[in-house]
């Protein structure tokens, strides 16, 4: 079974820095794209970043030159460095994983949240 974890959240003055790691977990072969999403109160759950198994990287609009994807493709494991954080960035952070392939193909896997405060 694959879970994917996500770790490195907090609270955070405007203009600091964090940065959150999600591990997938499991007798995994492969992991195409992983992605960050985020969800603030009352809104809709946003793409922040994505990242393919080739490290091609794409952003939203509102992130782009502030926040970086990596991932460790050995480890299973994707990044997010997160720089020059403002209040707005307050959001619940996911991790997701759109197709893993195990002995199975699995698809659409969440990491469990982790919470990122910015004050200003």
């Amino acid at each position: 079974q694959v879970q994917l974890v996500e770790s490195g959240g907090g609270l955070v003055q405007a203009g600091g820095s964090l940065r959150l790691s999600c591990a997938a977990s499991g007798s995994i072969f492969s992991i195409n794209a992983m992605g960050w999403y985020r969800q603030a109160p009352g809104k809709q759950r946003e793409l922040v970043a994505a990242i393919t198994s080739g490290g091609s990287t794409n952003y939203a609009d509102s992130v782009k030159g502030r926040f970086t994807i990596s991932r460790d493709n050995a480890k299973n494991t994707v990044y997010l460095q997160m720089n020059s954080l403002k209040p707005e960035d307050t959001a619940v952070y996911y991790c997701n994983a759109p197709r893993v392939v195990t002995t199975i193909i699995g698809y659409d896997y969440w990491g469990q949240g982790t919470q990122v405060t910015v004050s200003s």
